[in-house]
């Protein structure tokens, strides 16, 4: 489990935390309000638990899948009752989407968590993605596409500034992708080649609503862009500052085929729960710059659990009973 704590919060600050069940991995963040909507990380904890990969083709979560999702909320369960004044929300996204025994899976994970565990819908999921992205760039009118190429799904969303205008989530992600065309173990130039026709597939509703002109910069978000930009950092291929190109994207794909066994990959900054992925979450970040016209991304360091922050923070604003206090 990756452990990121900073500082402690004052008692007079509140807090805020933020659970979020990906298809890959889960975080926890909790953070302090230091001015209204501003928000500061005390702790951040992500374990891979890799729960869409423990999905059947009869929509039955494994029974091995489950058990990962419960250590590791068993473990954030107990960070929680040490803040027993935060505000605390827990969403989960995909995976819990689809698995026809979600339920099972909930009742015990929410016992351990000790918070509810709301199934939000992918249009939910991209706007909390675009809120939380937005959140930590600059103000202004720049307009704005936001992917999140997740582990069982991609959301696009465009906006202006802060505000999100249109948003989407599609059923293809790192995970799902990597299962369909890497199960092999095999980096090979006909894997790519049928991953990228089959990420096109599922996202070509994208490729009229979502290119440009209707946007001016992009933004990727979450792990496949951070990993893709660290592989390219180590490997001298990058000078611009959280910044991916076409053509590294491409240069990158060949690296891996040239490479050729997954097990065999040592690139720096590929880690080794990322390795079993990184070909179908690639084939992803490829089809979306074809498709949408995108010439160079940025990475967004805002995600879900930052958009849920500054949903917390509306609603209580509104004194709408989205949030409850953590016990």
């Amino acid at each position: 489990m990756t452990d990121d704590t900073s500082r402690s919060a004052a008692p007079s600050q509140a807090l805020w935390a933020a659970v979020d069940l990906g298809s890959n991995s889960f975080r926890l963040e909790i953070a302090r309000e230091t001015a209204p909507g501003r928000f500061e990380r005390l702790h951040y904890l992500k374990e891979t638990v890799r729960l869409g990969g423990g999905l059947d083709a009869q929509g039955q979560l494994s029974p091995e899948a489950m058990q990962r999702g419960w250590q590791c909320l068993e473990g954030f369960g107990q960070r929680l009752k040490e803040l027993p004044q935060a505000r605390a929300r827990a969403v989960a996204t995909q995976t819990l989407r689809e698995a026809r025994n979600a339920a099972a899976f909930l009742q015990k994970a929410e016992e351990l968590l000790g918070l509810p565990i709301a199934i939000i819908s992918g249009r939910e999921e991209a706007a909390l993605i675009y809120q939380g992205v937005t959140s930590l760039l600059p103000e202004g009118d720049e307009r704005r596409v936001v992917v999140d190429i997740g582990g069982r799904s991609t959301e696009i969303i465009t906006g202006q500034g802060r505000q999100a205008q249109d948003m989407e989530s599609y059923p293809i992600g790192s995970v799902t992708c990597s299962q369909r065309h890497f199960a092999s173990g095999q980096f090979t130039a006909l894997a790519f080649a049928d991953a990228e026709a089959d990420a096109k597939a599922a996202l070509a509703e994208a490729a009229t609503r979502f290119a440009r002109p209707r946007w001016d910069a992009a933004y990727g978000a979450s792990g496949t862009v951070g990993a893709v930009l660290a592989a390219l950092r180590k490997s001298g291929r990058t000078s611009m500052d959280d910044a991916i190109a076409l053509s590294q994207l491409y240069w990158l794909r060949q690296r891996l085929i040239d490479t050729g066994d997954i097990n065999a990959l040592d690139m720096p900054g590929i880690r080794e729960d990322r390795k079993a992925i990184i070909g179908g979450g690639l084939s992803v970040l490829i089809s979306l710059f074809e498709l949408l016209g995108i010439d160079t991304m940025r990475r967004g360091h805002g995600a879900l659990r930052h958009g849920l922050f500054h949903a917390a923070h509306a609603a209580r604003e509104q004194e709408l009973p989205a949030w409850r206090q953590a016990v």
